[in-house]
């Protein structure tokens, strides 16, 4: 009987219903396709992490290698608006994708994209003991549904 109990596999543990998605739990599509909430991931973009904004929002963070011009201009194409600019130094470039309802919102659905280049070293990411330079830093914070909640990826 020992050895029957001990060969069993452990149950898996599942998240509560309503709960947030973990950032592992992203779809795994090629990265031309990956969206969020109808913000479509640079296409090199590495995914870095995912923060709780409150409200039932996320926003996720991504790197890219790819100068900030070529970034900025590639969302200017696939969002077919020309964004703001936030700051000309260090340079910052804001996407909306929707309205922004503050009594259901923490933050507005939009992509936001900074320029790191400048800086010679670029923006640092640690994961663990692994460091990571990046010349483009890409901020998404998707849509959220009329529920309160994130959108269904």
């Amino acid at each position: 009987m020992a050895a029957s109990v001990s060969a069993q596999t452990p149950p898996v543990p599942r998240p509560f219903p309503g709960a947030p998605l973990p950032a592992t739990a992203l779809p795994q599509l090629p990265p031309e396709e990956v969206t969020l909430g109808g913000a479509p991931v640079y296409p090199t973009a590495e995914f870095l992490e995912s923060f709780d904004a409150g409200k039932g929002q996320r926003y996720y963070l991504y790197g890219s290698n790819t100068d900030y011009e070529t970034v900025v201009n590639y969302y200017r194409n696939v969002l077919r608006n020309g964004g703001r600019e936030l700051f000309k130094e260090p340079a910052m470039q804001q996407f909306d994708l929707g309205r922004f309802d503050d009594n259901r919102m923490a933050f507005p659905p939009s992509v936001v994209v900074k320029d790191y280049g400048r800086d010679a070293a670029g923006y640092l990411f640690v994961d663990g003991t692994t460091e990571k330079r990046f010349l483009t830093i890409i901020q998404i914070v998707p849509l959220v549904s009329s529920g309160g909640g994130p959108p269904p990826y």
